[in-house]
């Protein structure tokens, strides 16, 4: 695993602990639900991208 994905990995499950903490609240804010929702959302795509295998165009071919 690269650094960087490591580092990816981690934020993403801060964000994680961050949404399960504002869902958890009393009174839920339906913003910062979503922003961070979205956060996260953003992410995943970059991890799933790291991950996904190089394509030919990427690759020169």
């Amino acid at each position: 695993m690269t650094e960087r994905m490591f580092q990816l990995l981690e934020r993403y499950q801060k964000l994680d602990a961050l949404l399960a903490t504002a869902r958890a609240r009393r009174f839920v804010d339906p913003i910062e639900i979503a922003r961070l929702r979205e956060r996260k959302s953003h992410l995943r795509g970059r991890l799933a991208r790291l991950l996904s295998p190089p394509t030919a165009s990427a690759t020169g071919l």
